[in-house]
This record gives C-alpha cells, structure tokens and sequence, in this order.
C-alpha cells in the first residue's frame, strides 16, 4: 500500500523494516476509535507509563492535528504532534508524529539527533465478537539512511514502549465500560 501528498510518499513495506503492532482489545471498535480521537480519552492514556499528558489541542480530520505535552513525575516536559492524513471513523486513521516544542514546531528527538523527525502511522480497527483487532503500522517518511538505521535498530525499545501505552489503554477501557 502506498500513500501520497505533496510532502511525502511512503510505502507501507512488508520486509520487517516497519514497526508494526497488533492488539486485541476488549471493548466495541467504535468505542476505541473514540479513545484515540477525543481529548478528554486520549489525556487519560496516551503516551509513556508515568508520564501526565496534557492536550494542548486536538482537530481530528485530514490536515488537522494533535499537539500534546507530556511531563514525568521529576518535571521533565516534552511536546508531540500528530498531523493526520486519513480519518475514516471508525475504521482507518492515519497520522505522521513528531516531537514537538511548545508551539508545535516538529524538533528532534530529545533523546537522539538521529532518530526520524517524522513517522508515518497507520491504524487499522477491526470489530470481531465485540473486540477490537487493532493493527499499527509506522515508519520513518523523508528519512536520511542514518536515521533509517536508527529506527530499525530501536524496534525492540519502541515495541516495549508501546506495550506500556496499550497496557494504559487497556485500563482505562476497563475503567470507563465496568
């Protein structure tokens, strides 16, 4: 699968290089299409285990964006933005993610110079038996081979990463549907 636009091109590739997550969550699929596209949901789970997010603005549609704060327990703040490319509730929704500052400029990674400044994602929501199958497919886009490298090396850190998120999620939908 290919996608297009004016500032980027990015093929979705099946030789391992991209990172790609699937998850069975317990709850309807259009109730978690809804935790990933609202605010007062998303400040409730997203992001790393122990980080406080806050969303700093929030307009889900082709072109809009979502650009959030997350702060550690010792105080470290960091910024993140989503630009979205496909809405199609509540089946699709793509997004390229960066870090950010606090006026939602794309910066570097604060923690490597050399890790992709964007990030094509690309959620899939499949309803089965009143379960959600939630597949993530991302990969650098306009990325130098350096930083190419970088991502495929961090696949292991960013898939533990993004376990603690859904583990998040997971809580918090058994949360809000007990």
């Amino acid at each position: 699968m290919t996608q297009e636009n004016a500032t980027y091109k990015y093929e979705m590739k099946n030789d391992g290089s991209e990172l790609v997550i699937t998850r069975i969550i317990n709850a309807p699929r259009e109730l978690v299409f809804q935790v990933w596209t609202t605010p007062e949901h998303l400040a409730e789970w997203w992001g790393p285990t122990g980080m406080k997010l806050t969303v700093e603005s929030l307009d889900v549609r082709p072109g809009g964006s979502f650009h959030y704060s997350m702060k550690s327990p010792e105080g470290f703040e960091m910024f993140g933005k989503f630009v979205y490319h496909e809405v199609a509730a509540p089946e699709t929704l793509s997004y390229v993610s960066s870090f950010a500052d606090a006026e939602a400029n794309v910066i570097r990674a604060p923690f490597s110079p050399i890790f992709p400044m964007e990030i094509m994602n690309h959620l899939t929501f499949t309803e089965e038996d009143g379960k959600t199958i939630l597949t993530m497919r991302g990969g650098p886009i306009n990325a130098t081979e350096e930083e190419l490298n970088f991502f495929a090396s961090m696949k292991g850190s960013m898939e533990e990463g993004f376990g603690g998120t859904f583990k998040q999620l997971d809580e918090y939908l058994t949360k809000i549907t007990a």
